[in-house]
């Protein structure tokens, strides 16, 4: 079984068939720039190019960065502001003629790495953390989702998290592994008193670097990198698509 998945990014809308039974693309991935400024009819013009690539007329599944809520887009804090209001699912289905299903980014990466990668066959608490240019979370309970989390702005010394220990604040200021290591354990001890989790993911680009930093985290939980790195949104997209349009 194939499903289309796209993954709307703040650098670049990425997408690929997957190939469900697999859990990996089943033809190679197309990525196009984002828009400047990537208003939703900019960014949709952009999906609907990635289903005409690849003649695409089936249901398919698309990622946001935002909360996601019956395919509106419920908050715009690191995207254009004019997605806020905006019911991306039913703009995406009519420029493409596919049944759509819209999803938070995170929850997306989430759901693959529960179905094919590091939470796989995982009960209990199992929370994903993405790290990039802010953070991205998703959390299950015994492997069910509870959509649009936000992790990434609960507040850490007057801050939200991610302006604190995103991959892009690591980087903005130039910190090595281990100082980088001293923000995120404040951010994991913050979850782990409001969650208890039996198991962090995480994912992003720092999560193939994980052998720099991983030794200087501190948690109860276990933690792990993500398996499918970067495919991960594509491939829950897809996913969450098949099982919303069966």
């Amino acid at each position: 079984m194939e499903r289309l998945g796209i993954d709307i990014g703040g650098s670049g809308i990425k997408g690929a068939p997957v190939d469900l039974e697999k859990g990996d693309f089943s033809r190679e991935r197309l990525r196009i720039p984002t828009p400047d400024p990537a208003t939703p009819k900019a960014v949709a013009a952009m999906v609907r190019d990635i289903t005409r690539h690849f003649k695409w007329d089936q249901p398919l599944g698309c990622t946001f960065p935002a909360v996601i809520k019956k395919g509106i887009a419920c908050s715009a804090a690191n995207v254009d502001p004019a997605w806020l209001g905006t019911d991306g699912e039913a703009l995406i289905r009519e420029v493409t003629g596919c049944p759509t299903l819209l999803l938070n980014d995170a929850d997306a990466a989430g759901i693959a790495e529960m179905e094919y990668g590091a939470g796989k066959d995982r009960k209990g608490v199992v929370i994903m953390l993405t790290f990039g240019t802010g953070i991205g979370s998703a959390i299950f309970i015994d492997g069910v989702l509870v959509p649009n989390t936000e992790f990434g702005h609960l507040e850490v010394r007057g801050k939200d998290a991610e302006h604190r220990a995103s991959a892009r604040i690591r980087k903005e200021k130039n910190l090595g592994w281990k100082k980088w290591a001293v923000v995120v354990n404040e951010f994991l001890q913050r979850m782990e008193i409001l969650f208890s989790p039996d198991l962090f993911i995480f994912g992003g680009g720092v999560s193939r670097r994980h052998e720099d930093f991983f030794h200087y985290l501190k948690t109860k939980a276990e933690i792990s990198p993500a398996v499918l790195e970067n495919r991960a949104g594509i491939i829950g997209a897809a996913l969450a698509a098949y099982r919303a349009f069966k």
